[in-house]
């Protein structure tokens, strides 16, 4: 199986194998010619890929006529920011995110910041297998990559976007794990503005990924130590391009990534009741939670794209997914850790409770996630196997806006196509354990058949 997968995410894939300098400067091509010759921010996160894979995004922008800026290593939540802030056209940030370090990849972003549509990526597919691309003359090329900085941008709009005087008399202790991605650039100066002692860990840029930038309990060992052996009140994990975030609390425990939403959106509804948005794959946690308040949740296909875009249209006053992505709407529509640590600690610090009984005043649910590696051929035939297998099963209603997700009285199953990998996610939860498992096994039979 040789990966490649185009779609909501962008475009991804191992480099060397699917992921080529051609495609790249073709999917660039296709981009600066679906924009037009504006400018264009790009950045990159730390993988050993970054600079050919950066080279060839702009030779392909630049042949198209495009105004090409360089913030190198960056978040891609700052690259967003900043592209309203420079009044650029878009964006492309080179990171494959949660994804080993052979992966990379291109995220499309347009003039307002966020991810393009499945639409609007799909008129970009099209341009791109077209092969009709702009072309600059040779009197029309932009002579020179101008180069920018966009995270102190990025920490001006945190800074002006929450109350810092509250942690800043608290002064937390934090753990935090960088991943040597693109957060060591902007996650510990964040933590020190926010008045924070940080214990920082994995913040060198130019070394090499740790562990795989998965900020999941299985990644977070190292951050566990740290907490108990320096006493923090929260440990944080990062992705390698700063959109999802994994937690630690004070008592050295790894948290499921299903929590950093969960505990989001018990914070900001405590503030502002209003819609909460998130995924179809996402606990329902939230619902209880967000039933707590008197506030409306709405499920989305999972993808970043559809979060923004719902955020924007329903007014909410917080979103994201399972995965320990949050976009915080004060700060943007966008995923964007930093942002996520913010509502955290200035909370912490207000109200003096430990991150465990935080934890502990939530849902308690058992959620259960496996993932079968399929050649990307067979994926939607598998898929469309396993709904004629569940859609007459009594008891249940059957939803099919991504994938196919089976509600029981109490839990669910959720089958459905990966957006990041040649394979199918299968994900189930219940109020117990035992029931979890149950349902886990009921999926799994009839996705076999």
């Amino acid at each position: 199986m040789k990966p490649l997968k185009i779609g909501v995410s962008g475009v991804r894939g191992v480099v060397g194998e699917t992921l080529t300098p051609d495609l790249i400067v073709g999917f660039a091509q296709a981009f600066g010619t679906y924009l037009g010759p504006g400018r264009i921010l790009v950045c990159r996160d730390t993988r050993p890929s970054g600079p050919m894979v950066a080279a060839a995004v702009m030779a392909g922008l630049l042949n198209t006529g495009c105004d090409v800026v360089d913030l190198g290593i960056c978040p891609t939540p700052s690259l967003q920011l900043a592209v309203r802030w420079l009044g650029a056209d878009g964006g492309i940030s080179i990171t494959a995110g949660h994804n080993p370090a052979h992966w990379n990849a291109l995220k499309f972003v347009r003039q307002d910041g966020l991810y393009l549509t499945p639409g609007q990526a799909e008129e970009l597919l099209d341009i791109y297998h077209q092969g009709r691309f702009e072309k600059a003359t040779w009197d029309r090329m932009r002579t020179r990559v101008e180069q920018g900085e966009a995270i102190q941008h990025h920490l001006d709009v945190l800074s002006a976007s929450f109350d810092l005087a509250a942690p800043r008399r608290r002064r937390l202790k934090v753990a935090v794990d960088c991943c040597n991605g693109s957060c060591s650039l902007l996650a510990p100066r964040w933590l020190a503005t926010l008045g924070c002692e940080v214990l920082a860990i994995n913040d060198d840029p130019s070394s090499p990924f740790p562990h795989t930038p998965e900020p999941k309990p299985e990644t977070a060992g190292q951050v566990r130590a740290l907490v108990k052996a320096g006493r923090a009140d929260i440990g944080l994990v990062h992705d390698a391009d700063g959109e999802r975030l994994g937690l630690v609390d004070e008592t050295g425990l790894a948290l499921s990534e299903e929590f950093t939403l969960a505990l989001a959106t018990d914070i900001a509804l405590r503030h502002r009741v209003g819609p909460v948005v998130t995924n179809v794959s996402t606990t329902m946690a939230i619902d209880r939670i967000a039933a707590r308040y008197g506030a409306t949740v709405v499920r989305t296909p999972v993808g970043q794209a559809h979060i923004s875009e719902a955020i924007l249209e329903h007014g909410a006053v917080i979103g994201g997914e399972g995965n320990g992505s949050v976009a915080v709407p004060r700060v943007q529509a966008s995923h964007d850790s930093a942002a996520t640590t913010g509502l955290l600690l200035c909370h912490l610090a207000e109200t003096g409770a430990p991150l465990s009984a935080l934890v502990a005043a939530l849902p308690q649910l058992t959620m259960l996630k496996e993932h079968v590696a399929i050649e990307p051929s067979v994926i939607y035939s598998a898929l469309q196997e396993f709904r004629d297998a569940v859609q007459d099963e009594a008891g249940t209603s059957v939803d099919l806006s991504d994938g196919v997700k089976v509600a029981f009285a109490d839990g669910w199953v959720h089958v459905r196509a990966s957006n990041t990998e040649s394979m199918i996610r299968l994900i189930v939860e219940a109020d117990t354990s035992a029931r979890a498992t149950e349902l886990m096994d009921w999926g799994r039979d009839r996705l076999r058949r």
